[in-house]
């Protein structure tokens, strides 16, 4: 009750009141760890997410006490369906492990009861497996700093890192976040079409929605169809949809008008900045915002839009409990509001619980990510008189051409606006007499390839000067049929910048 009246006199409004109110009172779990993410508690000696988050949720549903949606529902491609609760997914699990510790069980003679169509063979020896093995494996006791899970970058700056989190880092940290930025309760059924290798996947698609009890939908696809994507939303009752940027500029193409979206309520976003072109064409063709988030895979989420607040379209939003975020120069100094800096996280005096916990056998590396006070994050942001943050763009991204520095983000945010523009990317490119210059490659729509390409150019650069400050515009312009990406789908400048200046 007394976390209920402290919620009552933060809020501003009575619909999120009642909004807030409801949240504490359905999802008592997520409650209890949401106070070590204010700061109000500190981070209990010992955690394990399996025991201490999943298998919780289990006693809530025996009690009767969960909505029966599900915990984990999987589709194939073919329509095939996989749903189970949370206490099937412990005894899963615990058969799973019992699988490692015993790989020979499958000799055992039993047979697979059921088998789904086109399921891989990999799959088939697992299930196999599974069947055979006791349930009778119980978790490790471990502590909250010991080390849970090791992801690696993405690399769309460089070769990818080893990043290791704790316990308590990722089976905690997410608390927060999934409550205010992704809007979960025990009700939802979150979906996130995130390949499981990148770590927004684990985010989204693992800790935030069990932690709040969520229903966690998954829909195989061999590749990315924007028209199977809303076929999908439109055919099964998710109500929470999370999707990269990329993802949005593909869908906006098709016409989302024509979809009836009977269940979604909420769609999320992140992994790099968002046009604002992208999320007023979604709004208006969907009637939904799209509400960004910002981290990386060294954190939790740093900043996010939140149901509630107010979305400068844009903006990264504000800074995400627990972190103390500022934009600092490159000695950790914090720069006023509307300076361009760091984007970096206070770690002094005390360490935040839910940051990484070092780049593996990189100690190197780890030191060098500190200046002063802070963890900075490489990338570039002007942070407002509101304390929301404005993408800039990486520190490698940034372009110096004749002593003007120019952000990526926002030349290509100016390019989507043109209707002959699906996405760009835009980079530095040598010039004799400017040092550098902006160098945008284009991926155009069907209606403008049989365009002349030099009056096309001409009139994406004069489009380029009345949307953004003259001095911004792309001095090259290259088309392309596509844009070197990671596996998460995170546009490589960094492939186009050495390509550009591979022979200088």
């Amino acid at each position: 009750m007394k976390t209920l009246f402290k919620c009552f006199w933060s809020l501003r409004s009575p619909h999120t009141l009642l909004h807030q109110a409801k949240r504490h009172l359905i999802s008592p779990i997520a409650s209890h760890y949401e106070v070590i993410n204010r700061g109000e508690k500190e981070v209990p000696k010992y955690f394990n997410f399996a025991s201490d988050v999943l298998d919780r949720w289990t006693q809530v549903e025996k009690d009767g006490k969960r909505p029966p949606n599900g915990a984990f529902w999987w589709v194939s491609d073919q329509r095939e369906e996989v749903k189970w609760t949370f206490e099937e997914l412990g005894v899963l699990s615990r058969k799973a492990a019992n699988v490692l510790l015993d790989p020979c069980s499958l000799q055992r003679g039993n047979r697979i009861l059921v088998v789904l169509p086109k399921i891989p063979e990999w799959w088939l020896l697992n299930v196999a497996c599974m069947r055979t093995a006791p349930d009778s494996h119980y978790c490790v006791k471990t502590t909250s700093e010991e080390p849970m899970v090791i992801y690696f970058t993405s690399g769309s700056t460089g070769p990818p890192k080893m990043v290791e989190h704790s316990q308590c880092s990722y089976g905690i940290g997410f608390t927060s976040s999934g409550r205010h930025w992704m809007d979960l309760t025990p009700s939802d059924v979150f979906w996130n079409t995130s390949d499981t290798g990148w770590v927004k996947s684990g985010w989204s698609s693992v800790f935030a929605p069990w932690i709040h009890g969520s229903c966690i939908f998954v829909h195989h696809l061999p590749q990315f169809e924007p028209a199977v994507i809303l076929n999908t939303l439109a055919r099964y009752p998710v109500t929470t949809f999370c999707t990269a940027p990329t993802a949005y500029r593909m869908l906006v193409q098709h016409d989302v008008t024509s979809c009836k979206f009977m269940s979604l309520k909420h769609c999320v976003t992140g992994g790099e900045p968002l046009n604002p072109e992208v999320m007023e064409r979604w709004k208006a063709q969907t009637g939904l915002d799209i509400y960004e988030g910002y981290g990386q895979t060294e954190t939790v989420v740093i900043c996010s839009n939140v149901k509630g607040m107010k979305i400068k379209p844009g903006s990264l939003g504000k800074a995400s409990p627990p972190y103390d975020v500022q934009t600092v120069d490159d000695e950790g100094n914090i720069q006023p509001p509307g300076e361009e800096g760091y984007i970096a996280i206070r770690i002094k005096p005390k360490r935040p619980f839910c940051i990484f916990s070092q780049y593996l056998d990189n100690p190197e590396k780890t030191a060098a990510s500190e200046r002063g006070d802070f963890y900075v994050t490489g990338d570039r942001a002007i942070k407002d008189e509101e304390g929301y943050f404005w993408f800039v763009g990486r520190s490698d991204d940034l372009i110096n051409s004749a002593g003007y520095r120019i952000g990526p983000f926002e030349v290509e945010s100016a390019l989507i606006k043109h209707p002959a523009v699906i996405e760009s990317a835009v980079v530095s490119s040598p010039d004799p007499v400017r040092g550098e210059v902006v160098k945008a490659f284009v991926v155009l729509s069907p209606a403008y390839l049989s365009h002349d390409p030099e009056t096309l150019i001409k009139e994406l650069q004069d489009h380029v000067k009345k949307a953004t400050a003259p001095y911004k515009y792309p001095r090259k312009v290259e088309f392309v049929q596509e844009l070197p990406k990671t596996v998460a789908g995170k546009i490589q400048r960094n492939v186009l910048r050495k390509r550009e200046w591979g022979s200088v």
